[in-house]
């Protein structure tokens, strides 16, 4: 097999990878409604097996990734997609709520050894000037999964039951898991990370920032993502139908956007990228402040929206790599973690704006964070330079 279609069979089976780690991830909030019901909880409390998983990620994956750096790259993976499969298997069995939340802690850890990984052993696969590409084609599997996972655990969860869905879950991480074993090299060249890295990235502040550049945009963008649904329900007056295809809008937007977005990074780098994406969010989200509007408009709109958003995360990988290739892993695991941290914050912030505010003045909130997210983004840039100057 030449180099060329060997590399591009890795990128497949990472991709793979990630569409079983992003399945575990999304999948579970199509069942909330079942849970609650089967366990006997409100939806609220319900909505831990969301937030203890966000939680264990957070904390847990920076520390796992530098803990196994010096291992092979096929067998961190390996074990990552064996406590995938494991947590599965636990989550359809689950006799209780809190088995199930303990399973889903399980789930993180695997999760967070998997993401961050991949998209190293994608950078490290990848052609010269093709790494965007690369990192792009990785990413692929988890946009798929979120586009995917949250309507299908939805349906297979109220047509079969919801421990089916994680019956569905085990079976595609243990294809995933065969796949890694038989294609990723038994040696692959990258740098070795320890805690050491992992404490020398948390005390750098010119490396903190650029990393939390992170969680600053994608609080922005969920903001909107968070109350999306209550947005078409309340300002546009759709039922079931109309949200589930705002929802199918969202999801092919996201795929579409990681799909560019490494484009875009291998075209134009990845700093002007960052920028011209974090532009035309404050440009687009104010949009949303607008609503009702013709469904004609909204519908591309919430695309384009949702495509401008994934567009940023290779290009934000690819940025923060090139600024500390001897701790990609340790760096892309702690970017990992500001995902769930933009997340959580973008989704209280729109919180705070429901509650004092309204539905009206969603857009405007995101578009006031973006503008934050591009100043903090030339600000860290800055960072980077001045330190990258600085003697050892």
């Amino acid at each position: 097999m030449s180099d060329a279609r060997q590399a591009r069979s890795v990128l497949a089976w990472l991709a793979v990878a990630n569409f079983a780690s992003g399945l575990v991830a999304f999948v579970v909030i199509g069942l909330i409604e079942l849970l609650a019901r089967d366990f006997g909880l409100s939806t609220a409390s319900t909505g831990w097996v969301v937030s203890i998983y966000a939680i264990a990620y957070a904390i847990g994956s920076p520390v796992l990734v530098a803990l196994t750096g010096r291992w092979a790259r096929r067998s961190v993976l390996a074990t990552g997609m064996c406590l995938l499969i494991v947590s599965a298997l636990i989550c359809a069995l689950a006799p209780s709520f809190e088995i199930l939340l303990a399973a889903r802690i399980v789930s993180a850890l695997g999760a967070g050894l998997i993401t961050p990984v991949t998209s190293g052993v994608a950078f490290a696969v990848a052609a010269p000037g093709q790494q965007g590409r690369a990192m792009s084609a990785v990413f692929f599997g988890l946009t798929l999964a979120q586009a995917l996972g949250i309507p299908a655990g939805s349906f297979i969860g109220f047509q079969y039951g919801w421990r089916v869905a994680f019956w569905l879950v085990l079976a595609v991480g243990l294809v995933a898991l065969a796949g890694l074993w038989w294609r990723i090299p038994r040696t692959l060249a990258v740098r070795v990370n320890s805690l050491r890295t992992l404490g020398q990235a948390l005390a750098s502040p010119a490396r903190m920032a650029s990393i939390l550049f992170t969680a600053v945009f994608l609080g922005a963008i969920y903001i909107i993502h968070t109350y999306f649904a209550p947005l078409l329900m309340g300002r546009m007056g759709f039922g079931r139908d109309g949200v589930s295809l705002g929802l199918l809008a969202l999801g092919l937007g996201a795929i579409t956007g990681n799909l560019v977005g490494g484009w875009l990074s291998d075209r134009f780098g990845p700093l002007r990228t960052l920028t011209i994406i974090g532009v035309a969010q404050i440009l687009a989200t104010p949009m949303f402040s607008f609503l009702p509007l013709p469904a004609v408009l909204v519908l591309p709109w919430a695309f384009l929206f949702s495509a401008l958003g994934w567009a940023f995360a290779v290009p934000q990988q690819a940025r923060i790599v090139a600024q500390a290739p001897e701790a990609a892993s340790v760096t892309l695991a702690l970017n990992a973690a500001a995902i769930y941290l933009g997340v959580a914050g973008g989704a209280a912030i729109g919180g705070l704006v429901l509650a004092h505010t309204g539905l009206d003045a969603l857009g405007w909130a995101a578009a006031a964070t973006m503008v934050l997210a591009v100043v903090h983004l030339h600000l860290s840039e800055r960072m980077a330079l001045r330190a990258a100057r600085l003697p050892p």
